[in-house]
């Protein structure tokens, strides 16, 4: 909660003065600093093409001297943005070159209003408006490595940005997934941000891979069936067993619609829902069987909250994994998924609609497994070569 200042109620005053006039600018205090915010043009190299709502981070101080200041920048920007002479140049500073500590906290303020919109936009163009799915991803992969980065700002106020954000990654484990994620997470702000690096971030990235994956040892089937008859609690059976047949994420269990399967459907197709991860999309059992082997028919799940207004798709799934743990499953939930996608390989099933089932891209599906990708068309070839009449 913001804590009360002595320059609000004038603040409040002057605001709702902007607000009759119509500007479209708004004075925001953040701690004793005062900056604008308002519908603004994109910023120099954004890939916007429409105005957004932006903050200027003019860093004024907030006394009554500063707000009379920040009054007469507000009506001069007003009059550039009605006269379409609005220059973001002159208000930012060549970003490499100022100390990283500097408005950085209003900065990944307006990045996160940049990226929420044009990720729901992005998602709304596809028809796949999924806001839960967009909130996990800022949380999980952008705010951890943000907070780092303004540790990093506060303890080090001699270095630039461009300085920070290279000490921020090369402070997470080298070769490891989380280097990763740091490394996108601050290019985007580097790239909304306008700030020079004049090293690829993904130099940085390491040897960390997919090999991870492919070196895993993954289930049988026969201990994918062992572990399902160890299970006590019959409705997490069903959450193992469904895992174990379609190859779901951990939360997608309890975000599905099972009305084909109940109702004795012969193909036995479910729809993982919108508010998923990855969106609607629709999957199917490998093996079919699987469905009689588990008792799939009979829908028990477990009662969790699912709320999203309350919890997360994260914390659900984290939920799962506990069970796991719980009845000493000897491999992870993400190893009954890989199980999955590795069977679809194995009996020829088209990349790209196996792609389409996991929710996620062809390219990620290729990358992911494409040590078993690799062997099934190289046994095809063979078996092609070999089943040719000799010359």
């Amino acid at each position: 909660m913001t804590t009360a200042h002595p320059l609000d109620e004038s603040l409040s005053q002057v605001n709702a003065k902007l607000k009759a006039a119509r500007l479209g600018l708004k004075i925001e205090r953040r701690g004793q600093k005062l900056n604008l915010r308002g519908i603004l043009p994109p910023r120099p190299d954004s890939p916007k093409i429409r105005s957004f709502h932006q903050r200027i981070p003019l860093g004024i101080t907030a006394d009554p001297a500063g707000l009379e200041q920040i009054i007469q920048q507000t009506l001069v920007i007003a009059a550039h943005l009605i006269a379409g002479t609005f220059d973001w140049h002159e208000y930012l500073k060549p970003a490499g070159l100022k100390r990283a500590d500097t408005d950085l906290a209003f900065q990944i303020d307006a990045f996160e209003s940049y990226f929420f919109q044009q990720r729901l936009e992005d998602a709304q163009r596809h028809s796949q408006a999924k806001p839960a799915s967009v909130r996990t991803t800022w949380e999980k992969a952008y705010v951890p490595y943000f907070r780092k980065l303004q540790t990093i700002a506060a303890q080090h106020t001699d270095l630039s940005l461009s300085e920070t954000i290279y000490a921020t990654v090369q402070s997470t484990k080298a070769n490891s997934r989380s280097r990763q994620i740091c490394c996108t997470a601050l290019e985007a702000l580097a790239t909304f941000l306008d700030t020079p690096l004049p090293t690829d971030l993904k130099a940085f990235w390491g040897s960390y891979g997919n090999s991870k994956t492919q070196l895993r040892q993954l289930p049988t089937d026969e201990e994918i069936i062992s572990a399902y008859d160890q299970i006590p609690n019959a409705q997490w059976q069903f959450v193992f067993g469904i895992m174990a047949t379609y190859g779901l994420r951990n939360h997608e269990v309890f975000f599905s619609d099972y009305a084909m399967l109940a109702n004795g459907d012969e193909e036995g197709a479910i729809e993982v829902l919108e508010s998923t991860k990855t969106g609607l999309h629709d999957v199917w059992p490998f093996h079919p069987e699987w469905i009689d082997t588990f008792n799939l028919r009979d829908i028990r799940l477990p009662k969790i909250n699912t709320d999203l207004d309350k919890t997360t798709l994260q914390l659900i799934g984290q939920q799962v994994s506990k069970q796991f743990k719980r009845y000493k499953i000897p491999f992870s939930p993400y190893d009954l998924r890989h199980a999955w996608a590795v069977r679809t390989i194995g009996v020829g099933l088209p990349d790209t609609v196996s792609a389409r089932m996991m929710g996620h891209s062809v390219a990620v599906h290729n990358r992911t497994y494409h040590r078993w990708i690799t062997r099934r068309d190289q046994r095809a070839a063979v078996r092609a070569a070999m089943g040719k009449s000799p010359v």
